[in-house]
């Protein structure tokens, strides 16, 4: 079997609503901090062109936060917010369109240092603003859709989770409350661009703090879970699992990304671990497994949709051309991530 045969399942189309993408190869959200004063620069322009340029389906950029003092406390990370940072993000949509790709923002909130309980409801409404007017911006500058950060531990995660939301009010006490936060920011998103514009939601059950954290215990909880995230407005769940090929529950192969289709009825994204070194690109070449799931079973569970998009991260960071690559059969180029990929835009 050809290369290029064995991975077409990655290279069909995708459409969702006015979205249309060319593949199934979503470029995953990685934390960069190479905008000072929190503005993206020409090297963050060339940087994203670059994925675009070697075949891309879909970029979602780093991290880019809302304007409130807690959203972020590392240095270099870039804002969306203000109009200089604006108009770096303006000359990065206008780079990844020009060379045909499409991109979407990541908006972020980094979240508390504990929990999210002294937060005031005035406070709150502030907040979920913030989000609004950035998802705004994003239309307004051209971007191809938005996705809100809800994963690994920061601010909309913490309101989701029990172990970081203790309140007592109408944003805690259950896990049906701990959701009104997410999809209260997810329907002011979604009044801020209109009714077509794509909105992805990134979630995870672990945390950065706690690898076996779970959100929802069992399918049905999670289907709870879900129901007013759909009804908010979300198009699209992006499914962060740190091993795609793990079960997310006993009795059944569906990974996070699976269940979450399954029970949501929307489009969904698969990530981790895909691509992430070198035994895992021979994969492509060889056939072999890793961890106990082949490359051939990630195709085959892409192609009979349990999830209809694959997320891929370090491999990407590592390599620009890592889409080409794979697409050409050129396996034998394939690099392995290391760590002097974090230091420089790639």
């Amino acid at each position: 079997m050809s290369i290029t045969a064995s991975v077409q399942p990655l290279f069909t189309p995708f459409t969702a609503g006015p979205l249309h993408l060319p593949n199934r190869i979503v470029m995953a959200p990685m934390t960069r901090a190479f905008s000072p004063e929190g503005i993206p620069g020409s090297n963050v322009a060339d940087y994203y062109r670059r994925r675009a340029e070697n075949g891309v389906g879909l970029i979602v950029t780093e991290g880019t936060v809302i304007d409130h003092p807690e959203a972020s406390n590392q240095p270099g990370v870039p804002h969306f917010y203000g109009e200089a940072a604006l108009a770096g993000w303006a000359r990065v949509v206008d780079g990844v369109h020009a060379a045909g790709g499409k991109i979407v923002p990541q908006i972020w909130h980094m979240g508390t240092h504990g929990d999210v309980n002294h937060f005031t409801e005035e406070e709150i409404a502030g907040i979920i603003r913030k989000f609004a007017e950035s998802a705004a911006a994003a239309k307004r500058l051209g971007f191809d859709g938005i996705e809100l950060h809800g994963a690994h531990g920061y601010l909309i995660d913490q309101f989701l989770w029990e172990q970081t939301n203790q309140r007592t009010d109408q944003y805690g006490g259950s896990m049906l409350a701990r959701t009104r936060f997410a999809a209260e920011v997810v329907a002011a998103c979604r009044e801020a661009v209109g009714p077509e514009y794509p909105i992805i939601l990134r979630l995870s059950q672990w945390k950065s703090s706690d690898y076996t954290a779970k959100l929802a215990e069992t399918p049905e909880l999670l289907a709870q879970f879900l129901a007013p995230l759909t009804a908010a407005g979300v198009d699209i769940f992006h499914c962060s699992t740190r091993r795609f090929w793990e079960p997310e529950f006993e009795g059944s192969q569906l990974n996070f990304a699976g269940w979450v289709k399954k029970l949501s009825g929307k489009p969904t994204i698969t990530v981790g671990s895909v691509g992430l070194n070198s035994d895992f690109t021979r994969l492509f070449a060889e056939g072999q497994g890793a961890a106990h799931e082949g490359i051939d079973r990630l195709l085959a569970r892409l192609e009979q949709g349990e999830f209809d998009l694959v997320a891929v991260g370090r491999a990407l960071l590592q390599d620009p051309a890592w889409a080409a690559k794979i697409r050409e059969g050129r396996t034998d180029e394939l690099s392995s991530f290391g760590p002097e990929a974090l230091q420089t835009l790639h």
